[in-house]
């Protein structure tokens, strides 16, 4: 039970930290993907092994040819994209919320606030984090009534949240990248049909063997609509990294950092008058908008 509310959590802070787009595809993911392979496949491939039928009575080649048609049974196939797919995104949200808790604790010293956290107040207010919004996040790191002043002590904050906004945007990017390689390697092992007789010319089978597939035609169905979400889910991590700004991507993997950041306008709240830093701010307030 805990494992499972420790992965909801994680899914709402996949959730609260991506753009519209990004949102959208979590959607996709989860109830395209994750129900229509735990539950619409469930019946369907449970006796895949058993039904696949050989016109041969020799020892071992029905075995053979099976794993020569099936080098991975499609279900196995698709959990394996659905874990890969979505890794980069909670490595993302794990480090998030380890990042945002150590710049809360640091910040609230820089800021004055000078409160002590000891291991379980610190731990209370790490999992504050996690579910929520960065904009909500920055709210409680950085106080309404912030002045130019104070602008010194948030510097090192503001840079964290630069380096957040590279990160999302790079988990994209290898999200993208593990996308396409799985439709690739889908489309190399299973083409975009199922075919109903496999002809196996595998050892230790003596001669040319005809095998029958259970189901083909309702096979064929799910592996061309897992095709067509994997085409989609891709195309919605290019609308994501359009949305995010292809300039402003290439800017955000270069390697050094653009030290010119003052007076460029910075506004926590709609009430409160902007605060004039700039380099990464741009960065940041894409971030908080997301």
């Amino acid at each position: 039970m805990t494992e499972w509310t420790l992965l909801k959590r994680l899914l709402d802070a996949v959730h609260h930290h991506s753009t519209m787009i990004g949102r959208l595809w979590l959607t996709v993911m989860v109830i395209f993907r994750l129900l229509i392979v735990a539950v619409a496949t469930e019946d369907l491939y449970t006796d895949e092994q058993e039904m696949f039928v050989c016109n041969t009575l020799q020892p071992g080649c029905s075995t053979v040819c099976y794993d020569t048609f099936a080098p991975i049974s499609q279900p196995r196939f698709w959990v394996f994209h659905i874990i890969s797919v979505s890794t980069p995104s909670l490595c993302f949200i794990i480090y998030t919320w380890h990042n945002l808790s150590k710049q809360s604790q640091n910040s609230s010293q820089k800021l004055g606030k000078g409160q002590s956290c000891d291991s379980d107040s610190c731990s209370i207010q790490s999992h504050k984090h996690l579910g929520h919004s960065l904009a909500d996040v920055l709210k409680d790191l950085v106080p309404p009534n912030l002045q130019k002043k104070d602008l010194v002590n948030i510097v090192p904050l503001k840079q964290a949240q630069a380096v957040l906004s590279k990160c999302y945007i790079f988990h994209v990017c290898i999200r993208t990248i593990l996308e396409i390689g799985f439709v690739l390697a889908q489309w190399k092992l299973y083409g975009f049909q199922v075919p109903v007789q496999f002809l196996c010319t595998s050892s230790p089978c003596s001669q040319p063997v005809d095998c029958y597939v259970s189901r083909p035609t309702e096979k064929t169905i799910f592996l061309l609509f897992m095709f067509c979400v994997g085409v989609f889910c891709i195309v919605l991590n290019f609308l994501e990294l359009n949305h995010l700004g292809w300039k402003k991507i290439r800017q955000s993997l270069k390697l050094r950092e653009n030290k010119s950041w003052l007076f460029k306008p910075l506004c926590f709240y709609p009430n409160q008058p902007a605060v004039y830093v700039g380099g990464g701010t741009d960065t940041i307030l894409s971030m908080c908008s997301l």
